[in-house]
């Protein structure tokens, strides 16, 4: 399955602004239904990009695998907020997913009937949606479907796992605090339920 790229002050599955129908041609560019939403969502991101890139690519630089994950704090679509270090004695996974990303639609659902199967075992799964909160009911209606709590990033804070460029992207944390999985460094980061019993399972089974 390929991963989706996001282009830097982008939306990854909206076409790219300023094209419109080329007068007398009869041809439509694929951009003629370009929202406004779209259009001020592209320039937000590209103020965003422009502002924070160079940071934001050094902290996500910074992550070291076997080395204390940096924090994240995600605050829950009813408001609730869970930081990271306070789950410290569980196995974590941080994921990272829009509504408008296509892997994510497929990866979310695996990643929930696996966080059922091994709550018990001591398994918390955060996750971080990339939506504006103009889309905060599709966000929510995909929520109900999940076992595990979501936020929007805009409310939340990761800043120690860089700019999130590319979507789905996790990262995963032992019962001690430690990153294990670094998202960025994989070719093919999307959960599947072989990968799972590889990297995750084995963490549940050790004692904390």
């Amino acid at each position: 399955m390929r991963h989706r790229l996001i282009p830097e002050g982008r939306d990854a599955t909206r076409p790219e602004p300023g094209a419109r129908q080329r007068a007398g041609s009869g041809v439509t560019m694929s951009t003629n239904a370009l929202s406004r939403r779209s259009v001020l969502k592209g320039g937000l991101l590209s103020l965003l990009a422009g502002n924070c890139l160079r940071g934001s690519r050094a902290q996500a630089n910074d992550l070291r695998v076997g080395e204390m994950a940096p924090p994240a704090t995600l605050v829950t679509l009813d408001g609730q907020r869970i930081v990271s270090r306070d789950l410290t004695g569980s196995v974590v996974i941080l994921t990272f997913w829009a509504t408008w990303c296509a892997p994510c639609h497929e990866e979310l659902p695996l990643l929930s009937r696996y966080a059922t199967e091994h709550a018990d075992d001591g398994l918390r799964v955060l996750g971080f949606s990339l939506d504006t909160p103009d889309e905060l009911p599709l966000v929510r209606k995909i929520a109900r479907t999940l076992t595990f709590p979501v936020g929007l990033l805009t409310n939340s804070s990761a800043p120690g796992y860089g700019r999130i460029w590319r979507l789905p992207v996790n990262f995963t944390i032992d019962r001690s605090g430690r990153l294990v999985e670094d998202g960025w460094k994989l070719r093919k980061p999307v959960w599947t339920a072989e990968r799972l019993e590889q990297v995750v399972t084995p963490l549940l089974r050790s004692a904390s």
